[in-house]
């Protein structure tokens, strides 16, 4: 019983060392908007570039900033660090909640 306890509060002591968050990790796409999610904006062409269109759909037709890697679309929790970064190829550290394809941003970088 006593083995028991001890090993109960060890695992609970670990569940509070602080370190890399749970589900923490890299993602890198491309920033773009919710209209054009894959990055094809020849449907909406809100502008002559793709960065421009991506900024016009959010400003203007009220679309989110995503992430596309080219299979997945994921909607950024940060909807203000995107706009440096719209058309261009970023990493993304956040955590994923599946359920809304949404990623918890923690920082979006142009990707290297």
């Amino acid at each position: 019983m006593r083995r028991l306890f001890f090993g109960l509060l060890i695992i609970a002591s670990l569940a509070l060392v602080p370190g890399k968050a749970q589900g923490q990790r890299k993602f890198t796409g491309v920033i773009t908007d919710s209209m054009c999610s894959s990055a094809d904006h020849k449907g909406m062409r809100m502008g002559p570039t793709d960065a421009e269109c991506t900024v016009a759909c959010v400003m203007a037709h009220g679309a989110l900033y995503v992430l596309y890697d080219g299979k997945e679309v994921y909607t950024l929790s940060d909807q203000t660090s995107p706009e440096k970064l719209a058309g261009k190829k970023v990493t993304v550290t956040g955590t994923l909640d599946a359920k809304t394809m949404t990623i918890k941003v923690d920082s979006i970088a142009a990707a290297k």
